[in-house]
C-alpha cells in the first residue's frame, strides 16, 4: 500500500512538469499565429467569407512515385519477405531462437513454481524426484512445441488484413498502403516492420478480431466512443468520452471493454478507402472532461492496454489525436507510447476546444457540444455553407440574412469563439415605413455559451440583422454563422 502511494506521488510531480512543457509549446504556437495574422489584419476582416481551411498535419503520400529511394527499397524488400513467408507457409512461424527462448522460459517458470510450492529444506536438498518431474515437464513442453509450430505454419495464400490481400503477387492496390503503414511505424526498418506485421496477424487470430464485428457489447458502452462526421480531409472522426467511466461497471470487465474498443476501430476502418490517394486513417478526439480520478487503477490499466494494443496492431490508422485536458493523463500513458504516436497528439484546454477542432474539422461537422453546428438528427440544415466574420477589438459587426419572399421562415446558427460579446437579433422590413421587429433583445453572452440557433417567420420581405459587439479592447472575435431561408416550396 505504501509503495503504491509513493508511485502515485511521483506521477503527480511528473505530471506538473510535463504540463509546464506542453503549456510552453502551446504558447509558442499562439505567438506564431499572432505574428502571421498581423499582416492579414490590414485586410477587411469584417467582410463575410467562407471558413478558411487551416493547414493541419499532413499524412505522407501513399503513392509509390512519391516515396524516397530508400523508402522504395524498404517497401520492395518487405514485399519480397512477405511473398516468401506466405508462399512457403512460414509467415506465422516463430524463429528457432524465439522457440528455444520460449522453451527455456517455460522450463524456468515451471522450476520457479516448484520452488515456491516446496518447503525450503526440500529445495536445498535438490530432490531427485523434483528433478525427474522437472525433466519430464521439459520433455512434455518440447514434445508439444513442434505441434504448435506446425499449426502456426499453415497460412492461406488468400490471407487478408482489413479486407486487403497481403500476398504482393496478387497485385492488389491496397497492399502497398498496408505495408507502408507498418514500415512507417518502424521507421522503414524492414525486419522490424515484418515482425510487427506478423505479431499483428497473430494477435488478430488469437483474439478472433476478424469476427468481432458480429459481437454485441450492449448499449452501456455506446456513449463512451462513437463515430461522428468527417474532418477536412474526409477522414472519419471518432469521439472518445471518458466521463462515462464514472460508472465503474463499464470497466470492471476489462476484456469486454477492450474488445468493444477494438470493434469500434474495426468499424472505423470499414469506412476507409485503403488504396493510394484514398482516405486511409481516422481522426481520434479524446475528451477527458469530468474523467474519473486519475488514480482509478482499473480504469487506467484498461486505457493503457487499449492504447498500447491499438498502437501495436493498428499502425498509422490514427492520423492525429486531439485530447482535451490530457496533461496529467499523458504523463501516465507516455511510457507506453512510441515517439511517432506521441507526435500525433495535439493537446488543448477546454477554452480552446472549438478553435482547435476547427483546424481539423469543418464547423458543420463539429458536434454542438464542442462549439460546432452539428446536431443529432438535424433536419433544418443540409449543405448550407458556413461563413465567418472577424470582429475587431472594441468594434461591432452586423450579419444580414435576406428574406426576399413575402412569406417564409428564416433559420440561422451562430457561434462566437470565446463569446464575451453583446449580441442582438432584429428583423428589418424592406418597407421603410414599417417597424423593426426585435427577435432577440441585446444581451451579454458569457464565454461558456455554445452555438445559438433561432428562427423567424416573416410575413413580408426584409432581412434579419445579427449584431455582434466585441466589448474586449484586446482580442478580436471569430464569428461563424450559416442560415437557410425556408419557403413554402422548400419545406
Amino acid at each position: 500500500m505504501t509503495a503504491e502511494v509513493k508511485v502515485e506521488e511521483k506521477q503527480v510531480e511528473s505530471a506538473v512538469v510535463i504540463a509546464s512543457v506542453e503549456e510552453e509549446t502551446t504558447v509558442k504556437v499562439v505567438v506564431e499565429e499572432e505574428k502571421e495574422t498581423k499582416v492579414e489584419e490590414e485586410e477587411d476582416e469584417s467582410k463575410p467569407k467562407g471558413v478558411e481551411k487551416i493547414s493541419s498535419f499532413k499524412e505522407e503520400s501513399d503513392f509509390f512515385s512519391d516515396l524516397k529511394e530508400s523508402e522504395k527499397k524498404a517497401l520492395s524488400d518487405l514485399k519480397t519477405k512477405l511473398e516468401e513467408a506466405i508462399t512457403e507457409n512460414t509467415l506465422l512461424k516463430e524463429s528457432p531462437v524465439k522457440v528455444e527462448k520460449k522453451k527455456s522460459e517455460a522450463i524456468v517458470t515451471e522450476e520457479e513454481a516448484k520452488a515456491e510450492t516446496s518447503e525450503p529444506a526440500v529445495v536445498a536438498e535438490d530432490s531427485p524426484k523434483e528433478e525427474a518431474k522437472t525433466d519430464a515437464n521439459a520433455e512434455t513442453i518440447e514434445k508439444e512445441s513442434p505441434e504448435e509450430e506446425v499449426k502456426a505454419e499453415t497460412v492461406d495464400n488468400d490471407i487478408e488484413l482489413w479486407g486487403v490481400p497481403l500476398l504482393p503477387s496478387k497485385g492488389a492496390e491496397g497492399t502497398d498502403v498496408i505495408l507502408m503503414k507498418f514500415l512507417r511505424a518502424r521507421d522503414f526498418k524492414v525486419n522490424e516492420a515484418f515482425e510487427m506485421l506478423k505479431k499483428t496477424l497473430k494477435w488478430r487470430k488469437e483474439h478472433k478480431i476478424d469476427s468481432i464485428l458480429g459481437e454485441d457489447f450492449g448499449e452501456d458502452l455506446a456513449s463512451a466512443a462513437y463515430m461522428n462526421g468527417l474532418d477536412l480531409e474526409s477522414r472519419p472522426v471518432c469521439y472518445n468520452i471518458y466521463s462515462v467511466f464514472g460508472n465503474e461497471e463499464l470497466y470492471q470487465s476489462r476484456e469486454n471493454l477492450l474488445r468493444w474498443r477494438f470493434q469500434l476501430m474495426e468499424k472505423g476502418i470499414q469506412k476507409l478507402d485503403l488504396k493510394p490517394g484514398g482516405v486511409t486513417s481516422l481522426l481520434q478526439i479524446h475528451d477527458l472532461k469530468n474523467c474519473p480520478g486519475l488514480y482509478k487503477k482499473e480504469l487506467w490499466v484498461a486505457i493503457k492496454n487499449a492504447i498500447v494494443a491499438l498502437q501495436d496492431n493498428y499502425p498509422e490508422l490514427v492520423f492525429i489525436n486531439v485530447p482535451f485536458l490530457f496533461y496529467a493523463g499523458s504523463t501516465l500513458l507516455s511510457p507506453f507510447l512510441t515517439q511517432r504516436t506521441k507526435s500525433k497528439f495535439v493537446v488543448t484546454r477546454p477554452a480552446n476546444v472549438t478553435e482547435t477542432l476547427l483546424n481539423y474539422i469543418p464547423a458543420e461537422e463539429i458536434p454542438v457540444q464542442y462549439g460546432g453546428f452539428k446536431r443529432y438528427d438535424d433536419t433544418e440544415f443540409s449543405n448550407e455553407a458556413v461563413s465567418e466574420v472577424v470582429v475587431k477589438p472594441g468594434s461591432s459587426e452586423t450579419i444580414e440574412i435576406p428574406a426576399a419572399e413575402t412569406e417564409g421562415t428564416l433559420v440561422w446558427d451562430i457561434a462566437v469563439l470565446g463569446w464575451e460579446v453583446s449580441y442582438k437579433e432584429e428583423f428589418v422590413p424592406a418597407n421603410e415605413g414599417a417597424y423593426t421587429i426585435i427577435v432577440q433583445k441585446g444581451k451579454k453572452i458569457g464565454s461558456n455559451e455554445g452555438p445559438l440557433r433561432n428562427s423567424f417567420k416573416n410575413s413580408e420581405s426584409g432581412k434579419i440583422v445579427l449584431t455582434v459587439d466585441n466589448v474586449s479592447s484586446k482580442k478580436k472575435k471569430r464569428v461563424l454563422y450559416r442560415y437557410r431561408n425556408k419557403t413554402e416550396s422548400s419545406c
